[in-house]
């Protein structure tokens, strides 16, 4: 790669690509990318300092913790090392589970310590990166869940889209709402969060899309009763005003375009390539990316 450097070669765009190519077929190119660009666009690095309330989640445990991050690695360097569409990091029918974590997501048949790869069972409930334990746990406080940082999450993470600050002076634990009879339900105090107008610009956009992931516990567990002991509402909005059920429908919100996840996994990759933020003069470069991909279904080398 250096002797190419010296006699300038690097700039004839199919010795690049051929190079890029060379270097990606390496292992250690995969688990660059894993523990570099993935733990840091996903938040991976904040598992550590997870903290579960032990009252409330009693299964939970350091093993478990353990098995969230092993899981997601795993599961984007399968999508790497086989070169699929990035749009299955968000549709994949599979994960990596060893018996701890195959036991927590209640997958039947998985002994042992070891990790492997298994099918999952129904699609609906469990799939793709936004119903990874990793993600769950550390979008979440140590007693409940948080449409809030759930929905902040899918808006930078998932959607590219900037959330702006909390205005001063404002509690993100909701300690401010204190009626003589507080709302039972995560999504009843959000609401009267929201009746506070400084509150209700980003709220109505953050939490609206977090609800959608409502139907998974602080530590990734699917559950059918929120705190209160009613049923899960997991109803959500959409930025343009559209209703969607859970997780399900989410992910189809996700993917019925398909330039947008590919979009903003394009604009993650150029932050990180470049060691900077992406910046409005950044916006052709990942026009042109996106649309060089999209013949190849936006195929991780190909993006790359």
């Amino acid at each position: 790669l250096l002797a190419l450097a010296e006699r300038k070669q690097l700039t004839i765009p199919a010795t690049l690509e051929q190079e890029v190519r060379r270097m990606l077929a390496d292992p250690r190119a995969t688990a660059a990318l894993v523990d570099g660009f993935a733990a840091q666009w996903l938040n991976l690095r904040r598992l550590a300092d997870v903290v579960v309330d032990p009252d409330r989640y009693p299964t939970y445990d350091d093993s478990l913790l353990e098995a969230f991050d092993q899981e997601t690695k795993l599961f984007v360097a399968s999508t790497l090392r086989d070169d699929r569409s990035v749009a299955d990091l968000l549709d994949a029918d599979y994960t990596f589970v060893n018996e701890r974590l195959a036991r927590h997501y209640g997958i039947a048949g998985v002994y042992g310590s070891r990790f492997r790869r298994v099918a999952l069972p129904n699609h609906d409930q469990r799939g793709g990166l936004l119903t990874q334990g990793a993600l769950l746990a550390t979008t979440s406080y140590p007693d409940r869940t948080s449409p809030v940082l759930r929905g902040k999450f899918l808006l930078n993470n998932i959607l590219g889209l900037p959330t702006p600050p909390p205005p001063p002076g404002v509690d993100p634990n909701l300690a401010e709402i204190k009626p003589d009879a507080p709302p039972p339900t995560i999504r009843e105090r959000l609401a009267m969060h929201r009746t506070n107008p400084s509150c209700a610009s980003c709220h109505s956009v953050i939490d609206s899309l977090g609800f959608a992931l409502e139907q998974d516990d602080a530590i990734g567990a699917w559950g059918t009763t929120d705190e209160s002991g009613k049923p899960v509402d997991a109803r959500a909005t959409t930025l343009d005003g559209a209703t969607l059920d859970g997780m399900a429908g989410l992910r189809k919100q996700l993917l019925d375009d398909p330039e947008q996840f590919p979009r903003t996994v394009t604009e993650k990759l150029l932050a990180y390539a470049l060691g900077r933020r992406r910046e409005y003069y950044d916006r052709p470069a990942v026009r042109a990316i996106v649309r060089d991909a999209a013949p190849r279904h936006y195929r991780w080398v190909s993006t790359i």
